[in-house]
């Protein structure tokens, strides 16, 4: 399989740089069933709840973003990091622009009494740092002085915008360590949740801390060839409960974004059993995959040879995504983080 076949023409202007207001105006494309006139619906997200049903049992993801872009010095040299994995308290691993200035035992000086020393130098511009916070004065020096780590596709010529930090972030954000956004929470709003609710809608939480590697692309000509970065992932024993008994009820699971899926097809056993869950997962998800969990899922419109793209072809078949993304652009979506969503049937 080669990455070439997940290529298509995105213009410029469909990627979004901010999004709507409210969240759950956002455009939905449902790509369900066949319509009697056409081969997909055009929604918005507020009318999630009418394309569910009472008994299904949604599943999203309680990360919080962290302000995991740094900016200091090196002696004269700046520098620049993007915190990507948590290794401890005190030590992440992260991107850094201008690393080849950085080797192991050098010192990055954010502020004057906040630094982190290089403890290791990788390729690809990755490294590890150990900070002189940890633990929560850590994440408060993170709030401080670090601003939100918004794709690379988004653009902010002056820097983070001040509305960053809430648009950023999910109405569902409660753990803190993810340094990329679960985009498809976005849409969501507290009226959106009680119409859900009042429609028989539950809904349960994973955590999995979305780290920057969900931004590299894919550089090998073979799919197989291409390495996810691991990240970490929590399913609690009442959330694999409620999962296996809305399944046994006949209630279908819909993943809220590609970071839920991920986390559930990561903690399922191959007879679609979903077990408590607390480690890493680098699961990587292509044509060809048996899902175990899932059966709707709720995504953004994803970027040409991405991760993010595979995984949905994967899900709902290539030739039916294709076909939608070819809809989306020809009917102005709205793409990647502060964009549109898409709602999806898994294919048989």
């Amino acid at each position: 399989m080669k990455t070439a076949d997940f290529d298509f023409d995105l213009p410029p202007e469909r990627i979004a740089d901010h999004p709507v207001k409210p969240r759950d105006a956002a455009r939905l494309l449902v790509v369900d069933e066949p319509f009697p006139d056409r081969p997909f619906q055009d929604r918005i997200v507020r009318e999630l709840p009418e394309l569910l049903q009472p008994g299904d049992l949604m599943v999203y993801n309680d990360t919080r973003v962290i302000p995991a872009r740094l900016t200091g010095k090196r002696g004269e040299a700046k520098i620049e990091v993007t915190l990507h994995k948590r290794m401890g308290d005190d030590t992440w691993a992260a991107f850094a622009k201008n690393a080849r200035r950085l080797k192991p035992g050098d010192i990055v000086t954010f502020v004057r009494d906040f630094a982190a020393t290089v403890l290791e130098k990788h390729d690809g511009g990755e490294v590890v740092l150990r900070f002189t916070e940890s633990g929560a004065a850590l994440f408060e020096r993170l709030h401080r002085h670090g601003v939100m780590p918004l794709p690379p596709y988004i653009s902010r010529p002056q820097g983070e915008e001040s509305s960053d930090r809430d648009d950023y972030q999910t109405v569902f954000a409660r753990a803190e360590g993810a340094v990329a956004a679960p985009t498809a929470g976005l849409h969501f709003t507290p009226e959106l949740l009680a119409a859900l609710e009042a429609r028989g809608v539950r809904r349960v939480p994973v955590t999995l801390h979305v780290g920057a590697g969900t931004f590299l692309p894919v550089k090998v000509e073979d799919v197989r060839d291409h390495k996810m970065h691991a990240e970490y992932g929590e399913v609690s024993p009442e959330t694999a409960a409620a999962v296996n008994e809305a399944r046994a009820a006949g209630g279908r699971i819909v993943a809220v974004g590609t970071t839920a899926l991920r986390l559930l097809e990561s903690a399922a056993s191959e007879d679609g059993v979903l077990h408590p869950f607390a480690a890493e997962t680098d699961i990587f998800i292509t044509p060809g995959y048996r899902f175990r969990i899932v059966d709707r899922l709720l995504t953004n419109f994803h970027l040409p040879k991405s991760t993010l793209f595979m995984l949905v072809c994967a899900f709902a078949g290539m030739g039916r995504m294709r076909a939608a993304y070819a809809h989306a652009i020809e009917s102005g979506y709205r793409f990647y983080s502060y964009g549109d969503a898409s709602l999806l049937r898994r294919e048989a």
